[in-house]
């Protein structure tokens, strides 16, 4: 077997084996980076030379006893919205081309402390805002399932990257859908955790109260794994909890027996393809052969989420892209006169248009006229939205549904109409809104080729069922094969 075929958790189990080492792994991935991603362009930064240097470390703390655990010497790319020290950090946007952090974010110490390598900075959409990798000053990313449609977004780098061989796990971030949705276009599987169980210390903010740093891997066991090294509370960020819970791995089993799973009917009606109506039914089915039992019902609310959602996100996104104004770091603009006209240009040539229109929808709504009219009836959808999830899960233990409405589109057929790039997110929102996990994964390939991929949302802190489900999923799925493993497709 080729080392790029195994799974994160296997490659490590080698590596303490020494059957194979962390230099080798990390060579592999520099390698595939090298084939793919001049297509693909699912890395904005790799420094072969420093990866390598690292991994010739992890080595010798393996060898020596310093990283012991379940994913020590696996290579790992990072969203380029997650701090990392002495390398650049841009949210894939001018205004941050050139800023390279003094810090790491915790989420990226909490990686090294367990001995992975990272290989670099992935493509994503500016300030994680958008739905297909189009967003980026520099450039889209492609899906290395047809590299004419879209990976997803905004974290579209990330989960090419690990769908392309290119790495064997990713960081991503979720605001409104951001792992999830990519995921299910990729074919990879990714979670979003409860709102608090990652650290976002380092995390260059979209939406405070909705992002939330989270795992993207080949399988639900990797997911697991990183998810168990990421969690934890962390002094730097009062939002983030503590658990005692965090051993993710030990999730494993497919006895659904006592389970219940409950499909929302709304999000079966129109809009929905049929390839995506049809995997969701799929998966319906194989619960029950599992002997969970699947009921339908009426969530409610559904059409208010996406509305609820971008005005709370705009309004949040508008505060925290204040600080980017030219003066102390980033982009400043070189034709300005005097202090206002340098706010001006700076940000008139630093940001993308679509942080430009979230920008002002943000300031538009928390504006004195409109405050109440918009923002609060946002945040009163937002409160009922959870108390109708609270009912939900009075009932069911998980909620099944799709990730996103269709397979990955074409490129260039998103931004041409943002309205409808932004209800691609209809069924993801709502995770975030109410602080909930969200879970992605694989389920079949439509008549095109393209992956698609189901939606597991639990109540809050119940990561544990997410990836019980999951794993019970892909036994009845049978082997995924991802494209770069140049083996024949699944039908």
């Amino acid at each position: 077997m080729d080392i790029l075929d195994l799974t994160a958790t296997e490659l490590a189990e080698k590596i303490k084996r020494k059957e194979c080492s962390a230099v080798e792994a990390a060579a592999a991935c520099i390698e595939q980076i090298g084939r793919e991603d001049k297509k693909l362009h699912a890395f904005l930064n790799v420094d072969a030379d420093a990866v390598l240097r690292r991994a010739k470390e992890v080595d010798r703390g393996i060898e020596t006893g310093i990283y012991t655990g379940p994913l020590a010497g696996v290579p790992i790319a990072v969203k380029d919205n997650i701090c990392t020290k002495g390398m650049a950090t841009t949210c894939a946007s001018k205004i941050l081309e050139n800023f390279v952090p003094f810090y790491n974010a915790e989420a990226v110490d909490r990686i090294e402390a367990a001995g992975m390598v990272l290989l670099g900075k992935t493509n994503m959409d500016e300030f994680a805002m958008g739905s297909t990798t189009e967003t980026s000053a520099f450039g889209d990313t492609k899906n290395p399932w047809d590299p004419a449609h879209v990976p997803g977004g905004s974290s579209g780098g990330s989960c090419a990257a690990v769908a392309s061989g290119e790495a064997f796990l990713a960081l991503g971030s979720d605001t409104g859908g951001s792992i999830r949705q990519p995921s299910s276009y990729c074919g990879v599987t990714g979670i979003k955790p409860t709102y608090g169980t990652v650290s976002r210390y380092g995390l260059i903010a979209y939406a405070s109260s909705l992002d939330q740093i989270g795992p993207i891997a080949k399988n639900t066991k990797d997911c697991a794994a990183l998810l168990s090294v990421l969690a934890g509370q962390d002094s730097k960020d009062s939002t983030s909890v503590k658990r005692t819970d965090t051993d993710f791995l030990s999730a494993a089993g497919d006895d659904m027996s006592e389970m219940k799973i409950g499909i929302p009917v709304e999000y079966l009606s129109d809009g929905i393809d049929d390839d995506v109506k049809e995997s969701v039914l799929k998966a319906a089915e194989w619960f029950k052969i599992l002997g969970a039992s699947v009921e339908y019902f009426d969530l409610g609310l559904t059409e208010y989420t996406i509305p609820a959602y971008y005005v709370i996100a705009s309004a949040e996104a508008s505060s925290n892209l204040e600080r980017f104004d030219g003066v102390k770091y980033g982009y400043r603009s070189s034709s300005c006169e005097g202090l206002h006209d340098m706010y001006k240009k700076s940000r008139s040539e630093g940001f993308g248009p679509e942080v430009k229109r979230r920008i002002m929808l943000g300031s538009f709504v928390l504006s004195s006229g409109y405050y109440d009219a918009y923002y609060l009836k946002a945040l009163r959808v937002r409160a009922k939205l959870k108390e109708a999830f609270d009912r939900a899960f009075s009932r069911f233990d998980i909620i099944l549904g799709p990730a996103a409405p269709t397979a990955a589109p074409r490129l260039g057929t998103s931004l041409n109409d943002p309205l409808k790039m932004y209800l691609s997110d209809i069924y993801t929102v709502s995770a975030n809104l109410a602080g909930l996990p969200g879970l992605t994964v694989p389920c079949k390939i439509n008549k095109d080729g393209l992956p698609i991929g189901v939606q597991l949302t639990g109540n809050c802190f119940a990561e544990s069922k997410l990836f019980q489900a999951a794993y019970g999923l892909e036994k009845l799925r049978g082997p995924w094969q991802l494209p770069f493993m140049r083996k024949e497709c699944m039908e």
